[in-house]
């Protein structure tokens, strides 16, 4: 056996990795090819390391803030390996995070090489590496011997030697597909990581006696410098996103204390990066400080949305969503960057959609998936919130649509077999999700929103995450589950409608309790139900007038829901009634000064009400990733680009100025970007890849030279566009 498994490794990696459970896309094999040697470790290690060192960073009032949920570790043993065919000698060097020991040929090598001379021919390369404080992780640079993700890895070799020496046959062990991000360079240790800083100064400093207040002119995250400062006593730093939450040393939700003992003035950063906007800054009498600056800390990324329109006002809801964005992109994509600094399953869904119209970062998207998910075996859900397991699952279906990452896919697919039967096992007599001891039902900030019985939101977003992982399955090649996971989808759905459709009122009920429909309508269910497709014609007619444009019904006042409710309704065709929601909701927090978008905004606050949440006067975020969804929205329905197969190979345009003048941008895809400008009688689009659809309504039958137009309705229209040429199309709105 050992013998075939090493000529199915040796001849084919996708047949290997079949038989391990995985198989590789091209992607992989493309990578195989790679020139440049890159630091290794076992996949999703790296990224629950890394989340356990951002996330235990929080303090409340200079009070040590962990996490509520269960905290996983990397594994501290790994073993790496590959095989090669080398047509002549070669040496190697090799580097480690961790204690290791090296075998080539099936050979233990004496001490720790630092080189390899390797000879000609078939080599294979062992080694197992052991560390507690950080991840295992390993580099090798050679000719043509390079670390990359097409080395192998398992924490469990499952191997022995039995008592004449001979080894054991280790075909039982499962390897996969090596983990790296972008450690290129062996002094790149993967430990080492860091965010990078540039320096950023105040654009205001009002000074009254021993303490000023300095104003950094927007939200802003990183590490405070003091300059020439010297003197022996203490100095105490009250952070605020507005000035008045620095000007509150009771009350501020961050601060800081510096004992100073120093005979001559020198700079000094603080060791905590910070979210703020003003610093109120307080000095004992022998404390000297000349000037306050910053080192503004960032994940770089390359900026490759964009928008803007004949709009001003949307164009600047457009830009500070962007700064949104870029403020809570950070190793992770986090929730607010003021008080949590947490990784929330919920909020993360969102970053990943906007962060595809935006920076489309797939290594961001995949770090926080994985960190999200941890180890096996499951025992809460994610984030202890019901909901949230049901994101992790659809984010998995949404990246693989935007990326065509078939290789993450089948790495990713075990971890959500483990947490859907965690889930399933889970449900209660009639077949449905019931909050159990220690289930978190969020749904949404919203008073009196009750979270009792089978509450349908839960139901809705199960089935959407059992069609996600028949998908999957289906990816993965694994027929069985998948047949199993469509069947359950199929049933539940079935069971949903029957159970919660309430035909008088043309919606779905919030809930059931003891089996009986309840009398209270919500607008979550009601409006995912829409842009999952779930129902019909004369449903969604009855949902919109019902539910969504039905002041009756209890109002959204927190971002994270508006984004789907606008969602929604843009599904129904709304634009033009969505882009006047977006301005009165986004641009209300601009009137009122908003350099970045809140965790919650509600209009009928007044004053520094605007700043209070959980009970405290300043406990609302005022940097929240999921208030940034105008960056998703205008990408997506205005801008009206999306793919229809995975990796945009196909994607459909369909533009809709929403009572614009004009408006154009450009939206990124995994092989270029797609740009669009939009007026009211003339479109301009070009791709740099894929084949493209576009659709959209004009009075008279557009005109475009070189490519074909098709009528397809009443004053409706479709043009197959080719990549890499611009072509214009002439219409009439």
């Amino acid at each position: 056996m050992q013998i075939f498994y090493k000529r199915l490794l040796l001849s084919c990696f996708a047949c290997m990795c079949l038989l391990n459970g995985f198989l590789f896309s091209s992607k992989v094999q493309a990578q195989n090819k790679t020139t440049q040697a890159t630091w290794i470790w076992y996949p999703g290690d790296f990224e629950v390391w890394l989340s356990n060192q951002m996330q235990n960073r929080r303090t409340e009032r200079g009070t040590f803030f962990p996490p509520f949920w269960r905290m996983d570790s990397h594994y501290v043993l790994v073993e790496f390996h590959k095989e090669f065919n080398l047509t002549q000698p070669e040496e190697i060097e090799l580097f480690t995070e961790g204690q290791y020991n090296v075998k080539l040929n099936g050979k233990m090598l004496s001490g720790y090489p630092k080189k390899l001379q390797l000879a000609a021919g078939r080599q294979k390369i062992n080694i197992k590496v052991y560390a507690q404080d950080k991840v295992p992780a390993i580099y090798i640079n050679g000719k043509t011997v390079k670390t990359d993700a097409s080395w192998l890895a398992t924490f469990e070799d499952k191997e022995w030697i039995d008592e004449t020496g001979k080894a054991s046959d280790a075909s039982g062990t499962t390897y996969v597909n090596a983990g790296t991000w972008n450690f290129n360079s062996p002094n790149q240790k993967p430990s080492n990581f860091k965010l990078s800083t540039k320096p950023k100064y105040a654009i205001k400093t009002d000074v009254k006696g021993a303490s000023r207040l300095i104003d950094f002119g927007q939200e802003t995250f990183g590490f405070i410098k003091l300059h020439g400062l010297k003197g022996n006593g203490q100095l105490r730093i009250y952070y605020g996103e507005s000035k008045e939450e620095a000007l509150s040393p009771q009350k501020c939700e961050t601060i800081d204390f510096v004992d100073v003992n120093l005979a001559k003035a020198q700079d000094s950063t603080l060791q905590l990066s910070k979210a703020f906007r003003y610093v109120q800054v307080e000095t004992d009498a022998g404390v000297k400080l000349d000037s306050v600056s910053m080192l503004y800390e960032y994940l770089p990324v390359k900026d490759r949305g964009t928008f803007t329109s004949s709009d001003a006002e949307l164009n600047k809801i457009w830009q500070v969503s962007k700064y949104t964005m870029e403020l809570t992109t950070r190793e992770f994509f986090i929730d607010g960057i003021k008080r949590d600094r947490w990784m929330w399953s919920g909020d993360a869904y969102q970053s990943y959609l906007m962060n595809y119209y935006l920076g489309f970062d797939e290594a961001s998207v995949r770090r926080t998936i994985l960190a999200l998910r941890g180890k096996d075996p499951v025992t809460s859900h994610i984030n202890t919130i019901m909901d949230y397991t049901f994101y992790w699952f659809l984010s998995i279906q949404d990246y693989y649509q935007y990326t065509g990452d078939k290789q993450f896919i089948n790495l990713v697919y075990p971890k959500m077999k483990s947490l859907m039967d965690f889930c399933l096992q889970r449900r209660n007599q009639n077949g449905f999700m019931q909050g159990l001891s220690g289930d978190w039902i969020f749904i949404d900030w919203a008073d009196g929103l009750s979270k009792q019985g089978e509450v349908s939101f839960e139901q809705l977003l199960l089935c959407r995450s059992l069609e996600t992982i028949a998908l999957c399955a289906d990816l993965a090649a694994d027929d069985k589950a998948s047949a199993y996971y469509k069947n359950e989808a199929a049933q539940l759905k079935t069971k949903f409608f029957n159970s919660y459709w309430n035909a008088d009122k043309q919606a779905i009920v919030h809930s059931r309790i003891e089996g009986k429909q309840t009398e209270n309508v919500t607008r979550y269910a009601n409006m995912f139900a829409i842009f999952f497709d779930y129902l019909n014609t004369q449903q969604k007619e009855g949902v919109k007038k019902n539910v969504l444009l039905n002041d009756k019904v209890q109002k959204i006042m927190t971002p994270y829901m508006r984004f789907y409710e606008l969602e929604a309704l843009c599904a129904m065709g709304e634009h033009d009634y969505v882009m006047k929601e977006m301005k009165n909701y986004w641009g209300g927090m601009l009137k009122l000064g908003a350099t970045s978008f809140w965790e919650e905004y509600n209009p009928s606050k007044k004053d520094t009400e605007h700043y209070a949440m959980y009970g405290r006067d300043f406990g609302k975020s005022l940097c929240h990733s999921w208030g940034a969804s105008p960056v998703y929205l205008l990408g997506k329905y205005y801008l009206g680009v999306k793919p229809l197969t995975a990796g945009y190979q196909q994607y459909l345009v369909e533009p809709h100025l929403g009572g614009l003048q004009w408006m154009q941008g450009t939206v990124p895809t995994p092989n270029g970007d797609i740009s669009l400008y939009c007026s009211t009688s003339a479109i301009k689009i070009k791709a740099d890849s894929g084949t493209g659809t576009l659709r959209l309504k004009s009075k008279i039958k557009p005109q475009a030279k070189g490519i074909s137009v098709k009528q397809i309705g009443p004053n409706y229209y479709e043009l197959s566009i080719p990549s890499n040429k611009e072509y214009t199309v002439k219409y009439k709105l």
